[in-house]
């Protein structure tokens, strides 16, 4: 998986992610992956999903395409361990397959993924119109605005292989000026360097940065930023309707229609540079105001 590909200004940060998605297999149905040794505390909930998919992957056939999934984060996962990946191949049809995964650590079941493949097939065709947007060249990176804004670019932006030029507003922006509050984050994004051309490569990379900014979006209506709240992906589901590539300009056009009850609910809608609509994609997530005596 890691195999045939040129590196950008991240390419050892990509060759790395691309390395950890290469999972080993320890048995049929069994896999086992490991963290970036550079990263936040916890495994990313966005790693863990794709690497769970890979392992979906391998036991498909390879004319079938995932085309959509539904996954729960059950608890966080430890960075300094192997997670192991079951594989129930729960039905094999003549037109669809259908995948359960289970990702383990020190005994328990952290992360459960369900997946469907299709084989191609014709029919009926149609989709809603992309977002008229900047290009991606008229705007600035997260990276660039975090530095601007903050002298330096933090760790957590720093450790992954994606970059975003986000549209509009970044929520800590949103924090400082009111007026910038707004229900809608569209955000550019692709992978910073040249990956395969095999479409689960692809898909996996997706499923890695669709959990990146879905959250911010539910910030950014309350003009919040990552002070004071403690947030987490409960769930997790995306619907893959037409092939792309990750490695070329994507836009994430996201919304959140609800927060209530120390959760909130985002969902985006993905789109090529010529408005080809991809990918569907929903979270929910727990989103608590933190205090200094504790929750608010």
């Amino acid at each position: 998986m890691s195999d045939g590909f040129d590196v950008g200004d991240g390419g050892q940060s990509l060759a790395q992610l691309l390395k950890v998605l290469d999972l080993e297999r320890i048995e049929e149905n069994i896999f086992r992956g490991i963290s970036p040794e550079e990263g936040p505390q916890r495994v990313f909930g966005g790693l863990v999903a794709g690497q769970a998919l890979v392992a979906a992957g391998r036991t498909v056939p390879v004319e079938r395409y995932v085309h959509s999934l539904h996954a729960y984060f059950i608890r966080p996962g430890d960075p300094s361990v192997p997670i192991v990946y079951e594989v129930d191949r729960v039905r094999d049809g003549r037109s669809f397959t259908t995948r359960r995964v289970v990702a383990i650590q020190h005994g328990k079941a952290i992360f459960t993924l369900s997946a469907s493949f299709h084989k191609e097939e014709p029919g009926l065709d149609h989709q809603i119109p992309m977002p008229d947007v900047p290009p991606p060249e008229e705007l600035t990176s997260t990276r660039e605005r975090l530095r601007e804004a903050f002298g330096k670019v933090p760790n957590f932006v720093q450790w992954h292989p994606i970059e975003m030029r986000p549209v509009g507003a970044m929520s800590f922006e949103a924090e400082r000026d009111p007026e910038l509050r707004t229900a809608t984050n569209p955000v550019w994004f692709k992978v910073d360097g040249r990956l395969p051309d095999d479409r689960l490569t692809q898909v996996c990379l997706m499923t890695y940065a669709s959990d990146m900014t879905l959250l911010d979006t539910v910030l950014l209506r309350h003009g919040r930023s990552f002070a004071g709240i403690a947030m987490a992906s409960l769930d997790h589901a995306m619907w893959f309707h037409r092939p792309f590539r990750a490695d070329e300009w994507l836009l994430y056009a996201q919304e959140s229609p609800t927060a209530q009850g120390a959760r909130g609910l985002a969902r985006g809608l993905v789109y090529t540079r010529d408005g080809q609509l991809v990918c569907s994609v929903m979270q929910e997530g727990m989103i608590r105001v933190v205090d200094a005596e504790g929750w608010s």
